[in-house]
């Protein structure tokens, strides 16, 4: 797979290729201002993501080491996209689906996420102003760990219809 660097609003339909590879030019450290403040407004309310105490005494029986709370998997989710964003969205006229969520390892506060993103089809829409695009969208963190990975359809707009309004 050919690795390619976008971060340019001019991502139309016709842009993207089956098989590239997108690495995205930003990465967002996790704070526990996200975690916590999104956590609670969702009502999440499980207390691996609250309780530093708790979590680090379950570190002896070996969850996730000593590192305290874990990071909603939801906000993880919600930090690729948004990272992904600025190459695979800014043409986009409306996601159509998203399926094949996993999440794969923990997140901790203090961690950063990196974006990558896959063209993995490209289809024609009923009609002729757009067409689809499908994309795996990957989460790794400073490690190098995949922590997120999510497939995601949209419908972008063609430079040929878009571009010169």
């Amino acid at each position: 797979m050919k690795l390619a660097t976008l971060t340019s609003p001019d991502n139309y339909f016709e842009d993207f290729v089956v098989g590239a590879l997108i690495r995205h030019a930003r990465g967002k450290t996790i704070t526990a201002v996200e975690n916590v403040q999104i956590t609670n407004m969702v009502m999440n309310t499980a207390e691996g993501h609250f309780n530093d105490d708790v979590m680090r005494k379950a570190a002896g029986h070996g969850i996730f080491g000593n590192r305290g709370v874990v990071v909603f998997g939801g906000i993880n989710l919600s930090m690729v996209l948004g990272l992904a964003a600025q190459d695979t969205a800014e043409q986009c006229l409306r996601e159509l689906g998203m399926d094949k969520i996993r999440l794969t390892n923990p997140v901790f506060h203090g961690d950063t996420l990196y974006a990558y993103s896959e063209v993995l089809e490209k289809t024609d829409a009923d009609r002729e102003d757009a067409g689809i695009v499908r994309f795996r969208h990957y989460g790794v963190n400073q490690d190098d760990k995949l922590c997120v990975q999510a497939e995601r359809t949209v419908l972008l707009k063609r430079r040929s219809h878009w571009a010169q309004r």
